[in-house]
């Protein structure tokens, strides 16, 4: 019973925080994301529909943020998990300097791709007005839900939201 409350209250917080007011050009739960050009920060810049054909996690984060940061630990563990396999994750920073987003996932020692957003195009989209957000996308590009706030992204109960999110054995 204390498994499938704490589900359903991480389920509301992730709607009820969204439903406060909206970025720019941001994308609703059901909607497809729009193309985007990445700007690589851990890595090379890639294409947003490079992704497609796996579920995509998309971790909005930046370096001065420390939830944003109490989170990034756990994230990277679910990518080293599940991540290629089951689906993919990557980190959008909204840093405003290059540097200070590289000093930190030197830090951090993901694993996973991470990506700079100077023009706030992927921040708008998904509606990062609060960081962390944290969006699950299906194999085709349809947003299935957001969550705001840090989250123990390992955690047995949110990989089971995760699964069920996804329709995939987890």
């Amino acid at each position: 019973m204390k498994r499938i409350l704490s589900t359903i209250l991480l389920c509301l917080a992730g709607i009820a925080l969204s439903a406060f007011g909206k970025t720019p050009g941001e994308l609703d739960v059901g909607s497809m994301l729009r193309e985007a050009q990445l700007q690589g920060l851990s890595g090379p810049s890639a294409k947003l529909s490079s992704y497609r054909g796996k579920p995509l996690i998309i971790n909005v984060w930046a370096s001065w943020c420390g939830p944003c940061r109490a989170e990034m630990g756990s994230l990277d563990r679910l990518a080293r998990r599940y991540g290629g396999k089951k689906f993919n994750v990557i980190g959008i920073s909204t840093d405003d300097y290059r540097d200070r987003a590289t000093a930190f996932l030197n830090q951090a020692k993901t694993g996973f791709s991470h990506y700079i957003d100077h023009e706030l195009f992927m921040e708008n989209m998904l509606g990062a007005d609060m960081i962390p957000l944290t969006v699950l996308v299906d194999a085709q590009g349809r947003v299935l839900a957001k969550f705001y706030g840090a989250k123990q992204w390992d955690s047995p109960d949110v990989v089971n939201v995760i699964g069920k999110t996804f329709h995939i054995k987890m």
